[in-house]
């Protein structure tokens, strides 16, 4: 039986998850996003279509996946039926395949003017969130004053939900907002509409997943952002507002840690950040451009530029650590092709002396400065090949100091955008003659 999976992000999101559990939805039959909401962008290209996703996981690109978003997720109603329209538009088939957990936390209007009262109210200290009111969303969840999934069939007791929260959020609502949504008898009616459109989709997630489990289907399990963004083990404050570690999935999904057989990591084979925050290997110069302009390293979501800098092991090795990663997916390895000298950052230093072991190490990493490996480049194409044979032995090189540093092994290495430029190593391919 194919051993249920996890698909998690090591750096600071943007890896390339969505081709990675596009790939890995090929084997299963249940695709659940356990955190995050329209804040995280998964791109998925096949046979030349691009397809971008906020909300639903990207196995609803396979016909015999159903995709569950779980109670760990907040859910932006506008997002999500946008994203249903598009699909539909595409001829995907939804029908049937997307359910909503009926206890995660809706991103509602009032939620986005937060958010932008914030950022403005920090000023050039600003998180530079994607403002798509992700933060207050859960600020309300913890507060217990957020709206669920379920109360969208109870017309009185969301009535009296949305009242507490425009009260609590007058004055934002009355500086931000000239919108109709600002009146609450629209939002409530609006909200009692996505209802009469959600009665299909809405279940107990974590009762769903059990049923499943028992009836021995394949689940794949999906986070979203990356480690380094997690509330609690990421740069805090430039994080996101969920855990996007591995235990995400046990509190965002309702499982128990005993329905994980493997689970993945992905890294980028450099690294990149969007926003604010601390990036000890961004690069300033000609090469940090190039990586940018190459790997078209432009956010799904906000399309803001990202930064980008070295490979930072010091910081996989901690997201292996932390997730308890099997396997990694190695991806946009081609970008790297024109690269002469590639350097990976494999400890750091506080005023001169090595912290690698420091205990307030990840505290802060304004205050650290990377020490490096360098590696010679191996000048060539690598871009669309799908056995590890045809790469350049330096880039092989490369792939196995990874492994070494991490104590993870490769199964996926991306060579490119689209669906088919990927090499499966084991477990993802089965050795010829098994």
């Amino acid at each position: 039986m194919m051993p249920n999976r996890v698909v998690v992000g090591t750096q600071w999101g943007d890896e390339g998850k969505g081709k990675v559990v596009d790939i890995l939805s090929q084997s299963s039959e249940i695709v659940a996003r356990c955190q995050g909401g329209a804040n995280a962008g998964h791109t998925v290209i096949i046979d030349g279509k691009k397809f971008i996703l906020h909300l639903i996981p990207s196995g609803i690109l396979h016909p015999q996946c159903t995709c569950l978003i779980g109670n760990g997720v907040v859910v932006d109603p506008d997002q999500l039926f946008s994203e249903i329209d598009q699909l539909r538009s595409e001829k995907v088939n939804v029908d049937n395949r997307i359910f909503v957990s009926g206890f995660a936390h809706m991103v509602l209007p009032y939620h986005k003017w937060s958010e932008k009262f914030n950022e403005e109210t920090l000023g050039n200290k600003k998180i530079e969130t994607t403002l798509r009111g992700i933060g207050p969303a859960y600020t309300d969840k913890y507060s217990r004053f957020g709206v669920r999934v379920f109360d969208l069939f109870y017309p009185d007791l969301l009535r009296q939900k949305l009242e507490v929260n425009f009260k609590l959020k007058a004055d934002v609502i009355a500086r931000f907002s000239s919108e109709e949504l600002a009146k609450l008898d629209t939002l409530h009616e609006k909200l009692l509409g996505y209802g009469e459109r959600l009665k299909n989709m809405a279940v107990d997630g974590s009762s769903y997943l059990h049923t499943a489990y028992d009836q021995g289907k394949s689940i794949l399990f999906e986070g979203a952002q990356g480690t380094m963004l997690d509330i609690d083990f990421g740069t805090y404050p430039f994080v996101t507002s969920s855990n996007t570690t591995i235990g995400g999935i046990m509190t965002g999904l309702g499982v128990p840690p005993s329905y994980i057989g493997e689970t993945f990591g992905v890294v980028k084979a450099y690294t990149t950040r969007v926003g604010a925050g601390p990036f000890p290997t961004e690069l300033h110069d000609d090469i940090g451009s190039r990586i940018q302009k190459k790997g078209a390293e432009f956010g799904a979501t906000t399309g803001r530029p990202r930064r980008c800098g070295w490979l930072d092991l010091q910081l996989l090795k901690r997201s292996v650590a932390v997730n308890g990663i099997d396997y990694l997916a190695l991806t946009k390895l081609d970008v790297l092709d024109e690269i002469p000298e590639i350097r990976v950052c494999t400890g750091y230093n506080v005023s001169g002396d090595s912290k690698s072991k420091d205990q307030r190490a990840f505290f802060d990493l304004y205050q650290v400065e990377p020490v490096y490996r360098t590696f010679e480049g191996w000048m060539q194409s690598t871009s669309g090949r799908t056995d590890v044979n045809d790469l350049p032995q330096k880039a092989r090189e490369y792939i196995s100091f990874i492994e070494e540093f991490t104590g993870a092994s490769v199964s996926l290495i991306s060579t490119g955008p689209a669906r088919d430029e990927t090499i499966l190593l084991s477990p993802l391919r089965v050795p010829a003659g098994v």
